[in-house]
């Protein structure tokens, strides 16, 4: 079994957590005592409310018909597989923060890549903040409860400064293990995960430009093509990844059933299973944090889930980690 983080977050409950009766019968918490203190005196964090703003901003380039081409649409399509499947649930979430299988490192620092080029920050940070979360799941210092308010869950979380998590030496003692690796240490400095986003998305325009001018021999069809492939296979399906990921943390701990009386307002959420393929059966995640397996229902359909077991089948998944508890 790989080594874990020496506070080990991906495995223990979250701190005074309520006992099931203080849940009340439909499970999870009733209320919760407002924004994390390590958040407060509440001060806008630029560094995201800028890219976050323009990347959605940005995004409205897609409403321009004259914009529109089948071969961005389709990108867009297959970047929310690649990028968001393989790179933020896959890589980020199910193999890098809970361990739930192991596999050859250059196809965890591929996992790992793909991931980085949905703007969800490097995969250090990323990881630190989601144990943080499981840590304290719906109580007040956990980073993005939807209990403080919607919008809060969703994304206010991330335009307003946290001491917890500003910068490497303030959340490395949760990643440590991870850090253990040169590879993503190197990712931490000087924003290197930010300029491999900026370059995944100059080649796409590249790669439409180039594309356009030679097979027209038009230098304008060539900048209407790379434009197209840009705003819809990197700035579409970035904010279509984004929000996915956002809506996580927000409605699948708003609306949903329940499996499992876990001490937290987690929820299945089929819609957002849906959106971000499979990490909507969040309550079952909840109940059992390094399954690599999310759906534990029959027709819980986790995409994620069948690509990790055609990894295994292959041999380059190993370790694999079933749900200890299946509901029929």
């Amino acid at each position: 079994m790989p080594e874990t983080a020496d506070a080990d977050l991906t495995r223990q409950p979250p701190g005074d957590s309520p006992t099931k009766s203080e849940q009340g019968d439909s499970g999870g918490l009733s209320a919760r005592s407002g924004y994390p203190k390590t958040t407060e005196p509440i001060q806008i964090y630029w560094m995201y409310a800028i890219p976050l703003a323009l990347i959605h901003i940005l995004a409205l380039l897609a409403l321009i018909p004259s914009l529109f081409s089948w071969t961005g649409l389709v990108l867009a399509v297959l970047g929310h597989l690649t990028f968001g499947m393989l790179g933020i649930t896959i890589g980020y979430h199910r193999l890098l923060t809970h361990q739930g299988f192991v596999c050859p490192k250059w196809l965890e620092h591929f996992l790992a890549l793909l991931g980085i080029c949905c703007l969800q920050d490097s995969p250090a940070r990323w990881v630190a903040i989601h144990r943080l979360h499981h840590r304290d799941s719906d109580e007040r210092p956990d980073p993005h409860s939807p209990l403080v308010n919607f919008f809060w869950g969703h994304v206010g979380w991330l335009l307003v400064k946290n001491r917890d998590h500003r910068d490497i030496n303030c959340y490395e003692r949760y990643v440590r293990d991870l850090l253990r690796d040169p590879f993503y240490l190197r990712l931490e400095k000087h924003a290197l995960w930010l300029l491999i986003y900026i370059t995944h998305a100059v080649l796409f325009f590249a790669a439409g430009f180039l594309y356009g001018w030679l097979t027209r021999d038009s230098l304008s069809y060539g900048l209407w093509f790379g434009t197209s492939l840009f705003v819809w296979g990197v700035v579409v399906r970035t904010v279509f990844v984004l929000n996915g990921t956002w809506a996580v943390n927000s409605l699948s701990h708003l609306w949903g059933y329940r499996n499992y009386a876990t001490p937290d307002n987690s929820r299945n959420n089929w819609l957002v299973a849906l959106l971000s393929h499979g990490e909507g059966w969040h309550n079952n995640h909840h109940q059992d944090q390094r399954a690599a397996s999310h759906g534990h229902r029959w027709w819980e359909f986790d995409m994620s889930w069948w690509v990790i077991w055609l990894l295994e089948r292959m041999g380059l998944a190993k370790e694999v980690v079933r749900p200890r508890k299946v509901t029929r």
